[in-house]
């Protein structure tokens, strides 16, 4: 749903949050207030009191009411009180909390033998075998790491080997690690995390206040711009980074096949695109298995993570072989837990269920149906500005006026954390942290999405003006 001015105000241009290094929220979206201490109940204020003395300050909670959990099991959480709450949120465990099919394989192969990839051994080839066909054909290598920031770590490693250059664009809002390297290109870390000089950032994609039909081409001529900043200043292009559900960005998935004339610019610089699937993978977008394949787009890295072993550390990368004869020949690869013979069994388990269960395509079905049900929400409540997303991975932005489209962060913080209060976990996103950010488990039901509206309609009429 996209509601477009007619009249009225000037319309809230994407230009005026992007690429802004001051930013109005804080560093971590919807993130717990250590000052808000005297807030929390007692036995709340003492966990946190000791989470802070034993973890230090840089780790941080969700929620102004922080969660405590014990268990989970399926699309639910539990606290210690033994009450569920419906988790919304969580896309690493894809195929459900503590899912038994995945528990049992990592448990036989932990109970059998754990080691290194420099023996030889089935599990991983059986895995690769399995995966490989889910990409195009001149993907034929994948390598293992432990997270996906490891993942798009080794592909910026391999990027600059094949193109010689060292430069990196992104959208103002990514997020693609928290290593050193990773995280000198993740913006959404906020400004006071150092960008690297080699990196150069292009505005959103923001499909909720730009023309759909020139979204692509608008990209592309932004990604331009960079590439010549970037061969001006000596250093050329090496990478293009791109989620493909922008999910740090604000969530836009639509209109497909917008980032195909990226790609074009990108090969024309001679640098690569690296499809970064660490959150739009494993058949969450609903329509293709990986977020990238609805835009028609060949890239030439794809990372993955997350989901990959249901909770489990694994992620990868799978590449042409042109990428990598040079960088194997003169350089060696070894990760001493990526791709370890337990991690693949939590993979392959991983992969067999999505496959065996019909997971993409309950993405497809409930997603379209929570979008449907949120849609039908837009149409009584004011605040709600747009509903976009594919599959199971939605967004939903609250603006002050729909003539102007000014975002309401307030509004979407106020309703995670209503909702959190009644026991349904989301979070928020993007620049102005006033989109919904709903992204559950694959296994998500119609009956889980009935009860999410539900709480989520009650949440806004209890907002001031039944906002």
């Amino acid at each position: 749903m996209t509601t477009r001015p007619t009249s009225g105000p000037a319309p809230f241009r994407p230009d005026e949050r992007s690429m802004n290094p001051t930013r109005t929220t804080p560093t971590m979206v919807n993130g717990f207030d250590p000052a808000r201490l005297d807030t929390l109940d007692e036995g709340t204020r003492q966990a946190v009191m000791r989470r802070q003395a034993l973890l230090g300050p840089a780790y941080r909670l969700m929620y102004a009411d922080p969660v405590a959990v014990v268990r989970g099991a399926g699309t639910k959480l539990y606290d210690g009180a033994g009450r569920d709450y419906l988790d919304a949120y969580n896309n690493v465990p894809a195929v459900g909390h503590a899912h038994p099919r995945v528990v049992d394989a990592i448990h036989r192969q932990l109970a059998t033998l754990c080691t290194h990839t420099r023996y030889i051994q089935d599990g991983i080839l059986a895995y690769a075998d399995a995966i490989l066909p889910t990409f195009e054909d001149h993907i034929a290598h994948v390598m293992f790491t432990c997270t996906g920031s490891e993942a798009n770590d080794l592909a910026l490693r391999i990027a600059r080997h094949h193109t010689g250059r060292d430069g990196v664009i992104v959208t103002s809002e990514a997020y693609h690690g928290n290593s050193l390297a990773t995280a000198g290109f993740s913006p959404s870390l906020g400004a006071k995390s150092p960008l690297g000089p080699w990196v150069r950032r292009v505005p959103t994609p923001d499909s909720y206040r730009l023309a759909p039909e020139t979204l692509g081409s608008w990209l592309a001529a932004e990604v331009q711009k960079q590439v010549d900043d970037l061969e001006r200043h000596g250093g050329g292009l090496a990478a293009f980074y791109a989620d493909s559900l922008f999910s740090s960005d604000g969530i836009h998935a639509d209109p497909a096949g917008f980032l195909a004339p990226v790609a074009e610019v990108v090969r024309r610089a001679g640098g690569l695109f690296v499809a970064d699937e660490v959150q739009a993978g494993f058949g969450r977008s609903g329509d293709r298995f990986w977020g990238y394949q609805r835009h028609g787009v060949t890239p030439d890295i794809v990372t993955m993570g997350k989901p990959m072993g249901n909770g489990y550390p694994v992620a990868g990368l799978a590449l042409a072989p042109r990428l990598v004869d040079r960088f194997g020949a003169d350089l060696r690869y070894f990760n001493t837990f990526g791709g370890n013979t337990v991690a693949i069994a939590a993979a392959q388990a991983t992969l067999d269920v999505i496959r065996d269960e019909g997971l993409q395509a309950n993405a497809a079905a409930v997603g379209a149906m929570l979008r449907a049900g949120l849609r039908e929400l837009a149409t009584r409540f004011e605040g709600i500005g747009d509903v976009r997303g594919a599959g199971l991975y939605i967004g939903v932005e609250f603006v002050t006026d729909r003539r102007t489209k000014a975002p309401d962060s307030a509004t979407a913080l106020a309703v995670t954390n209503g909702l959190r209060q009644r026991r349904v976990l989301i979070s928020a996103t993007g620049f102005h942290a006033n989109t919904l950010k709903i992204r559950p488990p694959l296994v998500f039901s119609r009956a889980d999405a009935d009860r999410l509206l539900s709480e989520l309609e009650a949440t806004l009429l209890d907002l001031p003006g039944g906002r």
